[in-house]
């Protein structure tokens, strides 16, 4: 597995991934919240916005992407071509917050069929490398307490994050 930055060709790639990946998430979210919460936020279908989401990440100027990249001999589904050099299996989007010294982890998705060998890990790792490289003091990543979010919970703690509880409550009106 190699780290590089996003390229826009990609984006179809990271987008597939995210989706596949935030499945489980989605499903934990809409059992954990109040149903009509849950519509109102999500009208048409989680997929739609969280689509457009990555879309304005992976083009936003302010984020800076990354991608992990598996050669072709690592997938599962296909046969190499000549024109195929690897498989983007998941993706980091850095946000830096100069002003308080911040490095935000903004987004992060692995592909499911490649979860649990260190992907998310390393993606992790690597921006938090260059969030120090690029000045920043204190690094910060958010999650949903929901089982749902469980492995990303386990992830940030086994890499030195600290959690601060917030509470967030919502109410269809």
């Amino acid at each position: 597995m190699r780290i590089e930055p996003y390229d826009p060709r990609q984006l179809d790639a990271v987008i597939r991934l995210s989706l596949r990946a935030w499945t489980p998430v989605f499903d934990s979210i809409q059992k954990a919240m109040d149903f009509d919460v849950y519509r109102e936020l999500y009208p048409a279908d989680w997929r739609v916005s969280q689509q457009k989401a990555v879309e304005e990440v992976c083009t936003a100027e302010e984020t800076k992407v990354w991608v992990a990249v598996v050669p072709v001999a690592s997938r599962r589904e296909d046969p190499p071509t000549a024109m195929d050099s690897g498989s983007t299996v998941g993706f980091v989007a850095v946000k830096l917050h100069s002003q308080s010294s911040l490095g935000e982890i903004y987004m992060i998705a692995v592909d499911p069929d490649y979860q649990r060998r260190g992907i998310g890990t390393a993606l992790v790792e690597f921006a938090l490398d260059w969030m120090k490289t690029a000045g920043m003091s204190v690094a910060m990543v958010e999650t949903g307490g929901d089982p749902g979010h469980d492995p990303a919970r386990c992830t940030y703690e086994k890499l030195g994050f600290g959690l601060f509880p917030t509470a967030r409550y919502f109410k269809k009106l």
